[in-house]
């Protein structure tokens, strides 16, 4: 006889962990087991209750469970126990094999949901509406594909904490007073406020950083895609601004012609001393704006995450890859190093991510673009800018991957090896690691996992120190 699993609607991550601990206590095997939510209908067969032991679990594996749990896939319940049941059961080493059918559509899932994840952090546009005791409030609508709302909670909260804000989406609610976090239901559209002069300042700020060289439509539409356009203010301007790109290019030219160019990158720098950041997002406006100070690149890759995040992740410069996405760490050294977060227990959403360098050095070589590093007086050049976004983020900790980013944050060069471990950048608890790059140019499989087996327990010892500050 089959046993009924029934999880509560959405992401049950506390039941489905309780469904697992009594299953594999009653040793059944996925075939004999049926998974459903209270509005799925009748079930049919036998029951789980009771209490169960707790299951220890590779930490890999765990990572996989959190985030495929909020997929709609109905069968996501059933193909994670399988997972889980397999591992248990003779193929412990499962989820390092890619090619394996269950394994590749998990992953599928999991990758599903980061872009969920960063589809909301990116896509959530607030609207100020008045309270009745006079205090403003902000309220917005989004549209998730997946159920991912519980786990947006604390991106928000940590970016939007001295505001009273609600977050509805058809899925569930998020509602924060500045000190407690409420987890609602299913909201609605009717709720959201008329448009406000915060959504026109929020307009007139994206019309004025559109940059007609480089409209790309394709990668637009691949970025943000149509489905989110409707909730986007800002979208109602697009078909504007790309009729009148070519127009505004030849003004752009027109202007660059005549304007003096400093191409000494000292004096460079000191001209965008003279703006004064008041704010990170004053800082990203002036990078995103600066020349690159080195040869090659196409854009000024920025830090992501969010303000006061307990780790900063400070690497050398932007890839190939980095560079046409316009984020860090997305390439080979990137994926290696969101797997080295995971098994060290750090969450990438909530870890500040950045480079010493904010441009692509490159040579190029036919129609590839070869990696280049920066040299020491580049690297020194681009420190204002580093200095100025560890003083707005304000971090508990800094983690210097690898020589570049030691250099950039001493001021002068240091052995890697020598200074390993934690470390202080003038008063700043800090932390020096390697590069996951370094990983990847290992000549040996078996000389990689040792380095890598080193690179996690580095990561698992900044996390504790983070922990601690």
């Amino acid at each position: 006889m089959n046993t009924a699993v029934t999880l509560a609607a959405g992401a049950d991550q506390d039941g489905f962990r309780l469904a697992v601990r009594r299953l594999l206590a009653a040793d059944i095997a996925p075939d004999a087991v049926v998974w459903g939510t209270p509005d799925a209908g009748d079930l049919f067969g036998g029951s789980l209750a009771g209490d169960a032991p707790p299951v220890m679990l590779p930490r890999a594996l765990a990572a996989m469970i959190t985030p495929v749990v909020c997929h709609r896939d109905p069968e996501r319940y059933a193909l994670l126990y399988r997972l889980i049941w397999r591992m248990r059961h003779g193929e412990p080493e499962l989820l390092a094999n890619p090619a394996d059918a269950l394994v590749r559509r998990l992953e599928m899932m999991r990758k599903a949901i980061r872009r969920d994840l960063h589809k909301m952090h990116a896509f959530v546009r607030f609207r100020e509406t008045i309270g009745p005791d006079g205090t403003a409030r902000y309220i917005a609508w989004f549209e998730p594909d997946h159920y991912i709302v519980e786990a947006t909670a604390g991106f928000f909260v940590e970016r939007f904490r001295s505001m009273i804000w609600a977050i509805l989406t058809p899925v569930g609610s998020l509602f924060w007073d500045t000190e407690r976090l409420a987890i609602g239901g299913p909201g609605t559209k009717d709720h959201l406020p008329a448009d406000d002069a915060f959504e026109a300042g929020w307009c007139s700020y994206y019309e004025s950083i559109f940059n007609p060289a480089r409209l790309n439509t394709v990668a637009m539409r691949s970025e943000m895609a149509g489905k989110y356009w409707h909730n986007l203010p800002e979208a109602r301007l697009i078909p504007a601004l790309v009729r009148g790109a070519p127009e505004r290019l030849r003004d752009m030219v027109a202007r660059e012609a005549t304007t003096p160019i400093h191409r000494d990158p000292a004096l460079a720098v000191a001209a965008m001393a003279k703006q004064n950041p008041k704010t990170l997002a004053d800082l990203n406006r002036i990078i995103a704006a600066a020349p690159s100070l080195v040869p090659g690149a196409t854009r000024a890759v920025l830090g992501e995450g969010p303000i006061g995040a307990a780790i900063m992740l400070v690497g050398e410069q932007p890839g190939d890859a980095e560079d046409n996405a316009g984020r860090p760490f997305v390439g080979p050294a990137g994926q290696m190093l969101d797997r080295a977060l995971a098994e060290a227990g750090i969450d990438r959403t909530t870890t500040y991510l950045t480079n010493a360098v904010k441009h692509f050095k490159y040579q190029q070589r036919g129609k590839r673009r070869l990696h280049a590093s920066p040299t020491t007086s580049e690297v020194k050049h681009y420190r204002w800018w580093l200095m100025q976004e560890l003083g707005f983020v304000q971090p508990k900790l800094v983690v210097a991957l690898g020589a570049t980013a030691l250099l950039a944050l001493t001021g002068q060069p240091l052995p890697l090896l020598r200074n390993r471990g934690p470390i202080s950048f003038d008063g700043q608890a800090g932390f020096v690691t390697t590069h996951p790059a370094y990983l990847l140019r290992l000549p040996d499989p078996a000389t990689q996992q040792t380095a890598y087996t080193a690179f996690v327990a580095d990561l698992q010892h900044a996390r504790s120190l983070a922990s601690a500050c």
